[in-house]
């Protein structure tokens, strides 16, 4: 509700000043007499209404409360829509994890974040240097996941001088990673990483969770190309 306070240039106890409550849109003006003396009168009332608002949390859109437990073996992996740049067109396209999981056996790998060191030095490389191996063993399709857009993504494959080894491809709203409960929570870092992904390595048949090496938050200890191949 708005309020203006007309008050006389010329204050004085004798002189008449009015305040004027002003409804808008709902009824005209009223205005009632008040005589100023040092203080107001006791037995007036003049009620303010103010607006308020309430706080509202301006955090990331998906959920950044780890869930009471993630995906495990047995399961059948969410489907979710993930996106990576074409080379050739420079276009943003996309692929759902059901396309890539039905019917094959599938490698799904996540990293905390694209052009982090473990991520670029040893991680990804890793199923760059052994995808050959792996689909020996009937791997169809290899793809790295991570909570960063698709021009990152595509800016770090070229960067890694990755071809058609192993698929970058981009969750950038963390929408599959919260499907899977696996968010990391890296707000309280000075780099500002927001919400990431835990680092893991998937195995999928036909959709359904075969192997799951899940790391403690972005750690390098049971998920690499070896660990995978041992598995197989």
């Amino acid at each position: 509700m708005a309020t203006s306070l007309s008050v006389s240039r010329l204050l004085s106890s004798s002189s008449a000043t009015a305040i004027s409550v002003a409804k808008p849109l709902l009824s005209p003006t009223f205005t009632a007499p008040l005589s100023f003396t040092r203080s107001l009168a006791p037995n007036l009332s003049l009620k303010l209404t103010t607006r308020h608002i309430s706080s509202v949390s301006t955090t990331r859109s998906f959920s950044t409360t780890t869930t009471a437990s993630a995906i495990s073996v047995g399961d059948k992996l969410p489907d979710s829509t993930l996106s990576y740049l074409d080379p050739a067109t420079n276009d943003v396209k996309t692929v759902t994890v059901s396309s890539l999981t039905a019917g094959k056996k599938t490698i799904l790998f996540a990293v905390p974040g694209a052009f982090t060191p473990t991520c670029s030095q040893k991680h990804v490389p890793g199923f760059v240097a052994k995808a050959g191996e792996l689909r020996s063993k009937g791997v169809d399709v290899i793809a790295c996941v991570s909570v960063n857009d698709a021009f990152v993504m595509e800016a770090w494959r070229k960067d890694l001088g990755i071809n058609e080894e192993v698929m970058l491809l981009s969750d950038g709203n963390g929408e599959f990673t919260g499907k899977l409960g696996v968010e990391l929570d890296l707000r309280d870092k000075p780099v500002g990483l927001g919400v990431r992904s835990r680092r893991y390595a998937i195995l999928a048949e036909d959709g359904v969770v075969k192997v799951l090496n899940l790391e403690e938050g972005g750690a390098f200890t049971n998920s690499s190309a070896e660990d995978m191949l041992k598995a197989l």
